[in-house]
């Protein structure tokens, strides 16, 4: 697949710092944007992150640092990609927390943020980008969602990310809906598991996990400019996976 032109356009990766965001991060900087790298905790991650962006192509690229579960957080996140780099013209909602556990085990503090991280965090940092994406005329939100969302299956293990992110796919649907009219499209890119490792368990569709770069190609295609009359889709990467329960 042809990398899309992304000259002159600024992306902004939440949770970009290490893992799957910093290869969505990196991807986009392949693509001649621009990059801010929005990170929590992980300071010296998220400034190598920014660097190898810069040597991956990106005009500019910056560590913005913030917490994308209330509205002041986020405004600091956008201030400050926006002083650095200008306007926000990409969106890459990828933070989100897991609670791998039995619902009856989790408490009240982990269940409240995996939904904030995931699900709230998806809806402030949209809705922050919004008014310049309309104001522009122009605008990508991808959403990082899970296979399971598509196909409405869930479990007691880690119930919690289910929950959030079987919100975050309607979240995409409605907002592609409601900016129909603004040449701004919304959509999802959901994995199953990623790789974390080169050892992979039998059952692994295909033989394997996917890789960060099976993930950021789908998120590259929905950045792209010819995939403007594409939106409210989700891309589930997940090699085929159809289980019996999750």
């Amino acid at each position: 697949m042809l990398a899309p032109d992304l000259t002159d356009r600024t992306a902004l990766v939440t949770g970009g710092a290490k893992g799957l965001g910093r290869a969505l991060c990196l991807s986009l900087a392949d693509c001649g944007a621009s990059v801010a790298v929005h990170y929590y905790s992980s300071d010296a991650a998220a400034r190598e992150t920014a660097a190898d962006a810069r040597e991956h192509g990106a005009p500019a690229a910056t560590a913005v640092q913030g917490d994308v579960t209330n509205p002041e957080g986020v405004d600091a996140i956008f201030d400050a990609a926006e002083a650095e780099l200008g306007t926000v013209d990409v969106l890459v909602n990828n933070v989100g927390d897991f609670a791998p556990a039995h619902w009856e085990d989790v408490d009240f503090e982990t269940w409240n943020r995996v939904l904030h991280t995931n699900l709230t965090g998806t809806y402030l940092c949209s809705k922050r980008a919004l008014d310049g994406m309309r104001a522009r005329q122009w605008g990508r939100i991808v959403n990082i969602g899970y296979a399971s969302s598509e196909k409405g299956l869930v479990s007691p293990q880690n119930f919690p990310y289910f929950a959030a992110k079987q919100g975050v796919l309607m979240f995409t649907r409605m907002l592609a809906a409601d900016t129909q009219d603004d040449s701004i499209t919304v959509n999802a890119v959901s994995p199953y598991v990623v790789e974390t490792s080169d050892e992979f368990p039998e059952d692994a569709p295909r033989g394997r996990w996917a890789s960060t770069d099976d993930v950021a190609q789908a998120v590259r295609f929905f950045c792209d400019e010819d995939s403007d009359y594409i939106s409210g889709e989700n891309v589930e990467v997940d090699g085929g996976w159809l289980p019996e329960d999750v």
